[in-house]
């Protein structure tokens, strides 16, 4: 369970060993064994009972922005990096390996864009005319990423940005034309949000960046350590590197909510400045939509998991690449 507080005033404490959550509608008690996460946004408090007995139960507690994203965290330190780990992720970040990982994340991301877009039954020729050329221009970005050569990261950093960021362009731009007219948006904004799909999309990446970085600290990785996203200071670069996977999971979440009119008018705020954010009934919507999404149980490769537990696996694996990726050279 991800148990996520988000409403001003709730407070999480102890009680019998287990988390009783006090709001205004009343309390409620959870055992310890059935949460995962917390997330703690402005608002909200903690007991510091509730921070030991979470630590102790190898509980991750995020505390999060108004938009869902990850500020600060607790966690055990059953979940550090050992010095091994870390001194050979630095390592790969500067070896020609990086260069084809984030080749392939890339690439994978923008084959995860191409098949929701096909995903739509489109009834009009026009409309699926123009998903067509799209797609077919999407795709003509992903054989130049595939194709790029280069001794390290810096040779095609550049190169990856620019083809990656023509291929998210034109993606969202195909998907603009295929949600329902009233979602409909002018451009990707972020902060803040312009309109209700980016306010959604938002919110909901900002929760994949908990749940990503959470499953890399608990695999030994150190989310700072970055391969494409390498510049930024004091940020969890890594994390922006791996989201890139998953994506398209709060795409397909966010669309689907509205293409069934899920999230009214009602539930969010437009400002005088022309920024949309969530309030609570939208946000526990979209929490709840994502979380049963990230439930289900699929099939990966050869491991049939919830998708939660593909992040984690991931997250292990990439350990491991990480630690024996001289040795596969040899």
């Amino acid at each position: 369970m991800h148990l996520v507080l988000n409403t001003f005033g709730t407070y999480l404490a102890v009680q019998n060993r287990n988390f009783i959550v006090i709001h205004s509608d009343g309390r409620q008690t959870l055992e310890p064994s059935k949460i995962k996460t917390i997330s703690i946004s402005k608002g909200a408090q903690i007991s510091s009972d509730a921070a030991i007995m979470a630590i102790e139960n190898n509980i991750d507690v995020i505390f999060t922005n108004n938009v869902g994203k990850p500020i600060g965290r607790i966690w055990s330190n059953k979940f550090g990096s050992i010095t091994t780990i870390r001194r050979k992720q630095l390592d790969f970040t500067l070896s020609k390996q990086a260069i084809d990982w984030i080749k392939e994340i890339i690439a994978e991301k923008i084959s995860n864009q191409i098949a929701l877009l096909l995903t739509f039954d489109i009834q009009d020729n026009t409309t699926q005319n123009n998903l067509n050329r799209i797609t077919n221009r999407i795709l003509d970005y992903k054989n130049k990423v595939s194709q790029l050569e280069g001794e390290n990261i810096a040779d095609v950093a550049k190169s990856l940005r620019g083809w990656e960021g023509a291929a998210s362009k034109n993606y969202f731009s195909a998907l603009n034309f295929l949600l329902p007219e009233q979602y409909r948006f002018d451009e990707r904004s972020q902060h803040p949000a312009k309109d209700i799909f980016n306010a959604l999309l938002n919110y909901g990446y900002g929760m994949m960046y908990g749940k990503i970085e959470a499953e890399l600290i608990r695999a030994g990785i150190d989310p700072y350590v970055g391969v494409m996203h390498r510049e930024d200071y004091n940020r969890p670069v890594l994390t922006f590197d791996v989201i890139e996977k998953y994506r398209v999971w709060v795409d397909f979440v966010v669309i689907n909510l509205l293409l069934h009119s899920a999230i009214d008018e009602d539930s969010y705020l437009k400002k005088e400045d022309g920024s949309v954010w969530l309030e609570g009934l939208s946000k526990r919507i979209l929490i709840q939509s994502i979380n049963d999404f990230l439930e289900e149980i699929v099939k990966i490769g050869s491991f049939q998991r919830s998708r939660n537990e593909h992040i984690k696996i991931f997250c292990q694996k990439l350990a491991k690449k990480f630690m024996f990726f001289n040795e596969i050279d040899n």
